[in-house]
């Protein structure tokens, strides 16, 4: 994805199937324009709260078989819940992890990072298994891992950029065992200490992701080329930020076009 968010959102790209485009497009600028209410601009905490309530009640008239009121929900009613039957508890999902982001600036445990993760990333792996029609356990199990993983790496990738917004997402278990501290964060200060704590962190990300990744290659088609190119893509970010010694306030690991040729053969190549 070449916008700001949702970084590994498929949107637009010529491997997605034709016939998902609308939905899958559909999707992308609910997330994308719910995301920017919890994180954007300069409202207060009450109303970016108000306006993530008024999305939430269109999810339920959608739910009572009734048609939303704006033009976002209308065009999510009608071009991806409705024709492809999708749930609504993943949105509802998302909705509950953009008011978190309102309210919760840290996290104490990774398990409650990982409980973000699943209201914030898993989501859309979810509703994207939906559209292609591949929705067994096992499949949803991958999606969730590939998911969180592609998540925690863009935490970790935008550790000094969310210190600027207020917000930590390194668990303050794992700093506190690595002996980092905020002073870290707010002086850029990348040291032995926090190295070794991203390269914890980023490893725990490469283990979930790996785990996750057969989901590639069971998946048929456009889809599972699709998915592959974003797990290389993860996995090439994972290589960039040990690569600049994770120093991340200095230089914030990107993919560039050499990085997706290399996503499109290995890809290609199942690898």
């Amino acid at each position: 994805m070449s916008v700001d968010h949702y970084e590994n959102f498929p949107v637009g790209s010529l491997a997605l199937p034709r016939r998902l485009r609308r939905p899958v497009h559909a999707v992308y600028a609910f997330a994308r324009y719910a995301d920017d209410l919890a994180d954007e601009g300069s409202a207060p905490p009450q109303e970016r709260l108000a306006a993530l309530d008024t999305l939430a009640a269109d999810l339920d008239r959608m739910a009572a078989g009734l048609r939303p009121h704006s033009a976002l929900m209308l065009r999510l009613d009608d071009e991806a819940v409705r024709p492809f039957a999708l749930p609504l508890a993943p949105f509802y999902d998302l909705l509950s992890a953009f008011r978190q982001d309102v309210r919760v600036t840290r996290y104490r445990h990774y398990a409650d990072l990982a409980d973000y993760c699943r209201r914030s990333a898993n989501p859309v792996g979810r509703i994207m298994l939906h559209l292609f029609g591949q929705t067994d356990s096992v499949s949803i199990a991958q999606s969730d891992g590939i998911c969180t993983a592609l998540q925690l790496i863009n935490f970790w990738q935008d550790v000094a950029a969310d210190w600027q917004k207020g917000r930590v997402y390194l668990p303050q278990e794992d700093m506190a065992r690595f002996g980092v501290t905020e002073a870290h964060l707010a002086e850029g200060r990348a040291d032995a200490a926090f190295q070794r704590l991203m390269a914890f962190e980023c490893g725990r990300a490469f283990k979930i992701l790996k785990a996750g990744s057969p989901l590639g290659k069971t998946l048929r088609g456009r889809a599972g080329f699709e998915l592959r190119m974003i797990v290389v893509g993860g996995l090439l970010v994972l290589q960039k930020l040990d690569g600049v010694q994770y120093d991340v306030f200095r230089r914030r690991p990107v993919l560039g076009w050499k990085d997706g040729a290399v996503m499109f053969r290995r890809a290609l190549l199942k690898k």
